[in-house]
């Protein structure tokens, strides 16, 4: 019995180094919407990365400013581009669409104003995936920087060393722009939750991973924009749903006030940031 486990333990090996061999390794996916402002530097990351083995998938939910002539004129620069624009039924929908033009092993997704941090950040997410025997995640850490691209923090969460589908019962620890998905294990997102679809999501790509590998140091510089009080309250309150059925309703209800303290600290860090 021991040596049927272990030729079929082989042959899912195999199987996983062939895949590799024959198949590009990551898609970068960027959603967008009337996105002129905030969409070049997204695309001038990813056209400088020095690992060349990836796609660019950028879904488009027709944009009314000119995000689509700056897709264009990127697409015609550059095989690696892939692109359609029409009208969908909000961020977790054209992520979904991503998914489904992708071909690559990875799923990275990055948004309009976001970036990688340095351009060998592919090449060391690449890195991590070759030597570690096709990992189901690999993620790390995010900073957040202004419209100009200067620093203005760390993210309030450090994205930990050991990370397990028990790690989101503790809030988002890993940003979705730094947590890279094996395909093979992505669902696609669920409609039902209208602004926490990506943690939801994290959480299920997690229980399906059978190893993640953590890169100390920093993937993604992501844009801090001011998020609507209302839609703040609407996205806390939608998380707190998918907490309370993952990890249970008393113990959601008792890490919250765990979270207070954490809550205040994020605060004055960020009015800091602003003097």
């Amino acid at each position: 019995m021991a040596d049927g486990v272990s030729e079929i333990l082989i042959i899912f090996a195999v199987a996983d180094i062939i895949i590799l061999a024959n198949a590009m390794l990551i898609s970068i996916i960027t959603v967008t919407f009337n996105a002129e402002k905030t969409l070049p530097p997204t695309i001038a990351s990813v056209a400088e990365q020095s690992f060349t083995d990836y796609e660019h998938i950028i879904v488009d939910g027709a944009s009314k400013d000119s995000t689509i002539d700056i897709i264009r004129n990127a697409a015609n620069g550059s095989e690696r581009i892939i692109y359609k624009s029409e009208p969908d039924k909000g961020i977790y929908d054209a992520m979904n669409k991503g998914m489904m033009m992708a071909s690559g092993q990875y799923y990275i997704f990055l948004n309009a104003g976001d970036s990688f941090h340095s351009p060998d950040t592919l090449a060391e997410i690449a890195k991590a995936i070759v030597e570690n025997d096709t990992p189901g995640i690999v993620y790390g850490q995010t900073q957040l920087v202004d419209s100009d691209r200067h620093r203005i923090a760390d993210r309030h969460l450090s994205a930990p060393e050991v990370l397990t589908y028990k790690s989101f019962a503790k809030g988002m620890v890993v940003c979705h722009q730094a947590f890279v998905v094996l395909a093979r294990i992505a669902p696609l997102y669920n409609l039902d939750y209208r602004y926490s679809a990506d943690y939801e999501w994290c959480i299920r790509c997690l229980q399906h991973s059978r190893h993640n590998i953590y890169i100390p140091d920093i993937l993604i510089d992501y844009l801090s924009e001011g998020v609507t009080t209302a839609n703040h309250k609407a996205s806390l309150k939608e998380r707190f749903r998918i907490m309370s059925h993952y990890y249970g309703l008393v113990p959601t209800v008792i890490r919250h006030l765990g979270f207070i303290p954490r809550y205040l600290r994020h605060k004055k860090a960020m009015k800091q940031s602003d003097n």
